[in-house]
């Protein structure tokens, strides 16, 4: 009865195997500890991981097949959180994208799909980038999604299509989660708060795009694990389809500068803002509609960002030691 977590030593990952953990279960976590942000913050994150007695760690790229298949003995579910991540990033560096969330993903449902006689469930991670510029709010799994403005929005969406396609195939159940801007403590270092934070503390401008006309569904870090682990839980009924997609947001669009209003009150101190254009590949607004998260996961989110924001400063603080 094992859980494996890909990209344990991620942001979200960490969050999710400490609560497995938590709980109970026994969990396997896998990462490469790449270096496309601080490898000392991740690595940090799995030293957290391995207080618990009931963790194991294998550092492992999940686009190497032979490595990842090596583990299937005694896993019966699956969190899979392992992928390139940013907009940004892909513009310049798309072939990272093609072996993490292509290459990979289709291993690790491969990888599912050799247990499926033991496997319960797999949740995965999707993304709020695959709607787009879909004008249309709150942005509803319903909506239509054929038309990502990022490569890495591309490679989530497909990343949605394999899995179903595996599921209707091979009649196993899995669940997507698109993520609405998830922050908080152990967060990513090109995150906004933790950019923000970082710059504001220094006396240096914050880059803030479109003039600050944006609007983002800001999700707490707690309330996503909570989603997730639901999600893990209530694996699809058994009838088809065995797959399902839920977004996992605050159901709140709040103003950028709220945002960043709410960080420079927590610090205590102004940020230099410099106004910019929109960046290529990023949108104006997001905000997820949950109705069905609500409904088939008793998904209910409750941080608000002026709870959340104090929350990562103070691990902020802790963790820089300031």
């Amino acid at each position: 009865m094992t859980i494996l977590v890909t990209g344990a030593a991620g942001f979200i990952g960490m969050h999710v195997a400490q609560a497995l953990l938590m709980r109970g279960e026994e969990v396997i976590g896998v990462d490469n500890i790449n270096s496309y942000y601080d490898v000392s913050l991740k690595e940090a994150r799995i030293a957290l991981l391995k207080t618990y007695n009931n963790f194991k760690f294998k550092k492992i790229d999940i686009a190497d097949q032979e490595a990842l298949f090596s583990l299937k003995d005694g896993i019966t579910r699956i969190v899979h959180l392992a992928a390139q991540a940013g907009v940004r990033y892909s513009i310049t560096n798309p072939e990272s994208y093609v072996s993490s969330n292509l290459i990979g993903h289709l291993n690790v449902i491969e990888f599912a799909r050799r247990i499926e006689n033991k496997l319960s469930n797999m949740v995965y991670a999707s993304s709020s980038s695959v709607y787009g510029n879909n004008t249309k709010l709150p942005f509803s799994v319903d909506d239509r999604t054929e038309k990502p403005i990022s490569f890495y929005a591309a490679t989530k969406l497909a990343d949605e299509l394999m899995s179903y396609a595996y599921s209707h195939t091979y009649g196993f159940p899995q669940i997507g989660l698109r993520l609405f801007t998830v922050y908080g403590p152990w967060g990513r270092p090109d995150m906004s708060a933790y950019i923000f934070t970082s710059k504001i503390l220094s006396g240096k401008k914050i880059p803030v795009y479109k003039h600050g006309d944006m609007q983002r569904d800001f999700t707490y870090i707690d309330d996503v694990v909570d989603g997730i682990l639901s999600a893990l839980d209530k694996p699809p009924k058994n009838n088809i389809p065995h797959h399902q997609i839920y977004n996992l947001g605050n159901n709140k669009a709040e103003s950028l500068m709220r945002y960043i209003g709410v960080i420079e009150k927590a610090l205590g101190k102004e940020a230099i803002i410099d106004f910019q254009p929109l960046q290529t590949g990023d949108v104006q607004s997001t905000f997820a509609d949950i109705k069905s998260s609500q409904r088939d996961l008793g998904y209910y989110p409750s941080t608000t960002i002026d709870e959340g924001i104090p929350r990562f400063i103070r691990w902020y603080f802790e963790y820089h030691q300031l």
